[in-house]
């Protein structure tokens, strides 16, 4: 059998970063075969500048969205992006399969090697037959008004049962301000041993509408003539008025909270926080918003964080290290190989594939990819970092 020798400046393995003086070997098809020193790598390693790396988790991203790439204007803030997404998502299905296909191929070449993707139609099922990239798919389901309920919940069943025939399969909420009660309980049973994600406090307004039944969000509904007198507000955050709903669940991914406080975190915590994985989506937070979550409150709270590229309706490319560029930008006292750990690992973690992705380790088949024009010591080259893939 052949075998692949990388020695590289540095190696990241998933969780720490090596000196150059060790070897990733793995065989043909990219299953790592051990990390060893360079004396005992024997002959034929590849030396390469830069550093060594599993390849990328995109913990979140839609990519039955692909299509949408640059028709919304940035900075029009949530209200008015979600109204837009949903009033002109419709597309010739030839347009929004090319589009999938396109977006698909832009990922693995960005380094990503794994996906967890919300589905609100089958429009990606074709392309997730060709097993390219690894998914878990998150079948979204939304329906503000109780009386739709049954229906909503009959449409995602149909495609989470379609859906599970390829990948790991999950019927998930699509946002707290987007899901009544009513369908709430016809989700939950299914959370089990799944893992769960959920858009979550992605605007000023979605606590002001649980808090006291005011803000945007009542606009919006407004706008898509919803009558919402049903409604009473809990006097909680949003996350602490529906995140009881999410006990069920196996792994929690809250996605965006951009406008998340300390006391939604310590609340987490002491609910199910070992199993909860705050997803950071920053390039979208900043096209739609010109928001930053507050990502070193995250990190210095010990939160589990994992990284997105949400859907090319909302953001410029879909690249982790992208992402991770973004985030050094404004925390620069963040360090490389946290930043590489939040965009390999613990997405693996938090996507249940570690066993398989996410690291170095043997048995593993995590993808190989070499960040050029960066120093491992220095975070702060990350800006000029180019990722590409070995194997």
């Amino acid at each position: 059998m052949s075998f692949h020798k990388f020695q590289a400046d540095h190696i990241f393995t998933g969780s720490s970063i090596l000196s150059s003086e060790w070897v990733l070997i793995c065989d043909a098809n990219g299953v790592v075969q051990e990390l060893v020193e360079e004396q005992a790598a024997g002959e034929n390693v590849r030396k390469l500048s830069g550093v060594l790396m599993p390849g990328f988790v995109n913990c979140h991203c839609h990519l039955e969205l692909s299509h949408m790439r640059g028709l919304i204007p940035e900075k029009t803030g949530l209200i008015d992006f979600v109204f837009s997404i949903v009033t002109q998502r419709h597309f010739a299905e030839d347009e929004i399969l090319t589009a999938i296909a396109d977006a698909e191929i832009e990922m693995i070449q960005n380094g990503i090697v794994a996906v967890g993707d919300i589905s609100n139609n089958l429009l990606t099922y074709q392309q997730k037959q060709k097993q390219n990239l690894q998914y878990y798919n998150f079948v979204e389901t939304s329906g503000w008004l109780p009386t739709v309920a049954d229906n909503r919940f009959a449409t995602a069943y149909t495609n989470y049962n379609a859906f599970s025939n390829l990948a790991p399969t999950s019927i998930v909420p699509h946002a707290p301000y987007s899901v009544s009660q009513p369908l709430w309980q016809l989700i939950r049973p299914h959370f089990t041993n799944k893992v769960v994600s959920i858009h979550n406090q992605e605007t000023v307004f979605e606590d002001e509408l649980f808090l006291q039944n005011s803000g945007d969000l009542v606009r919006m509904y407004e706008m898509m003539k919803l009558d919402t007198s049903f409604f009473e507000a809990s006097g909680k955050s949003s996350l602490q008025t529906y995140f009881d709903n999410l006990q069920p669940a196996s792994n929690i991914i809250l996605v965006h909270n951009t406008f998340t406080k300390e006391k939604d975190v310590e609340f987490v915590q002491n609910y199910h926080g070992n199993n909860t994985f705050f997803c950071l989506c920053i390039n979208a937070n900043q096209y739609i918003e010109q928001a930053v979550p507050p990502v070193d409150m995250f990190q210095k709270m010990g939160c589990n964080i994992v990284l997105g590229t949400d859907s090319l309706a909302s953001n410029w490319s879909l690249s982790i290290l992208d992402e991770m560029k973004a985030i050094q930008n404004k925390f620069p006292e963040i360090s490389l190989e946290e930043l590489l750990t939040w965009g390999t690992l613990n997405g693996a973690k938090a996507l249940q594939m570690s066993e398989t992705i996410g690291g170095f380790e043997k048995g593993k088949q995590p993808g190989v990819i070499l960040l050029e024009n960066v120093d491992a010591k220095n975070a702060a080259t990350l800006q000029s970092a180019k990722a590409r893939r070995l194997l």
